[in-house]
């Protein structure tokens, strides 16, 4: 399962045009649609469709995608007025097929990289929060580029935390927590 996940996306060129517009169907509204993206950016590798769909995004476009005044697929990325954004709406804002120039400055939704003060940032942060302008004030983009600032940072204060513990008990000869003998049963019981 681990490989399959890899090389469903990357064993072949990724640049492909039939990558977003399906090959049986190419059709542009289809691309439009978050689901779309969900063909390679889901699982545990990437869990940007996950994210995407129980964030109050997500949400606003699972319940209004089926109504075409809230989401009209059929118009340009350019000229969409939707109640939410989509992946695309965000990531190739007006229509730009480089997914990657609109990235966000956080991989999985806010969980790698935390702002480190290179102009390469700031840039990125400036692009992430114009974006969000189309929708929100600016001031609420820098909030939560602040909050996920200190989320990223909490979390690895945790992660260096948890290693040490782990790196500890390997020391006090403790590396497997169950030992056989005592390991549950398909029920959890012993």
């Amino acid at each position: 399962g681990d490989t399959a996940g890899c090389t469903f996306c990357h064993t072949s060129p990724e640049e492909r045009c039939s990558t977003c517009h399906q090959r049986h169907q190419f059709n542009p509204a289809a691309a439009r649609k978050s689901e779309q993206c969900k063909t390679c950016h889901w699982g545990k590798d990437h869990r940007d469709w996950e994210a995407y769909d129980i964030s109050i995004h997500g949400t606003v476009y699972q319940v209004n995608k089926w109504d075409p005044t809230q989401f009209d697929m059929s118009k340009k990325l350019a000229d969409a007025d939707y109640v939410g954004p989509t992946c695309q709406y965000c990531h190739m804002r007006g229509g730009h097929h480089n997914v990657q120039r609109l990235s966000t400055v956080y991989t999985s939704m806010g969980m790698s990289n935390a702002d480190r003060g290179a102009p390469l940032w700031k840039e990125k942060r400036d692009t992430w929060a114009s974006v969000c302008d189309d929708c929100h004030s600016p001031r609420f983009a820098r909030e939560n580029l602040q909050a996920m600032d200190e989320a990223c940072k909490d979390a690895g204060l945790k992660y260096t935390e948890t290693l040490k513990v782990a790196e500890n008990l390997m020391l006090d000869g403790m590396g497997e927590p169950m030992p056989k003998d005592l390991a549950p049963d398909w029920s959890g019981q012993h």
